[in-house]
């Protein structure tokens, strides 16, 4: 009888590991930089509210003007980032305005990846003429002006909203709900194209050889293959919604006072800083730069991902 010897590795670990998406994402420079600075940067407004959302000396007082725009400065712990035209702290006000930039930007993220992701499967697996209505809608949406879908959405849903709620949490969530209800287009025709192609792959057609249902086909086999694109792209759509609302709020559609967001911080600054007499250019460099270094960081961590993801990617290394 002869016997066969086992390779070290499987008498050790039993099967050879499979090199898993999580450790191959730890390996990639891009996630764990853009991962790090992107957890920091949530960590840190995130803890903050508390501070940031009480009515305390981050505040401003209406009976010192001495402390309206003042530069920077490193003590007190407030002034780091100076004060604005209101003699408000910056620094909470660019803390305070993360929070609502983030929640802006995941919550119409979460609303485009729901509806494209759902969109994407029935038009891809259906076929036929549900493909064709659905795709012509998604055509149609493409070319109308988005921010008329915009100012449509917002004057269907505020009031709505408007008596069940604050002014501006309602303001918040016609807002997010606005971004993601336009944002989803690209979302639905990517995924379609992913199920167009895995509809025809051996393992659906085994799938039907053996008597498994359609919805347990569509949700057990065609759905987890399409994880990798999907956390690819809703990645990538957070920064985008982001860059949305900042443009919204610069354009005085978005958040309303007293709340801040970062782009309608960069809003309010931009005129006192561009000031050839008297330039307050702190009141728009910081609120800039915790936007760019946040959008770098969310791309950063996209990219990284897409790499991990991509099935190609040990092909195009040989």
């Amino acid at each position: 009888m002869t016997v066969v010897a086992m390779p070290e590795a499987m008498q050790a670990n039993g099967p050879a590991d499979v090199d898993h998406p999580l450790r191959r994402a730890l390996r990639s420079g891009r996630v764990v930089v853009g991962g790090s600075i992107l957890g920091l940067i949530v960590l840190v407004c995130v803890g903050t509210m508390p501070m940031t959302l009480g009515q305390t000396q981050l505040y401003y007082d209406l009976q010192n003007q001495n402390v309206v725009r003042m530069p920077p400065a490193w003590t007190p712990f407030t002034m780091v980032f100076g004060t604005d035209g209101l003699g408000r702290s910056l620094l909470a006000r660019c803390l305070l305005g993360g929070v609502i930039s983030l929640a802006v930007g995941f919550a119409a993220a979460g609303i485009s990846l729901v509806l494209g992701v759902s969109v994407g499967l029935v038009a891809g697996y259906r076929g036929g003429w549900v493909d064709s209505v659905l795709m012509r809608v998604v055509d149609i949406l493409y070319g109308l002006p988005y921010i008329l879908l915009v100012i449509l959405f917002k004057i269907a849903l505020e009031p709505v909203l408007g008596g069940h709620m604050s002014a501006q949490a309602a303001n918040m969530v016609v807002l997010f709900s606005a971004i993601g209800l336009v944002s989803w287009l690209t979302m639905a025709r990517v995924v379609r194209g992913q199920v167009l192609s895995l509809r025809g792959q051996p393992f659906v057609e085994a799938c039907r050889a053996v008597g498994l249902s359609e919805p347990r086909i569509f949700l057990r086999h065609i759905l987890p293959n399409l994880i990798g694109p999907v956390i690819v792209y809703a990645t990538l759509t957070v920064p985008n919604a982001i860059l949305q609302e900042s443009f919204l709020s610069f354009l005085g559609m978005g958040i309303v006072d007293p709340l801040p967001s970062w782009g309608k911080l960069a809003g309010d600054g931009l005129l006192t800083a561009l000031n050839p007499l008297n330039p307050r250019w702190w009141m728009l460099l910081f609120p800039c730069l915790l936007l760019v270094v946040t959008l770098l960081s969310l791309n950063f961590l996209g990219d990284g991902l897409r790499d991990v993801f991509d099935p190609k990617r040990d092909a195009a290394k040989i």
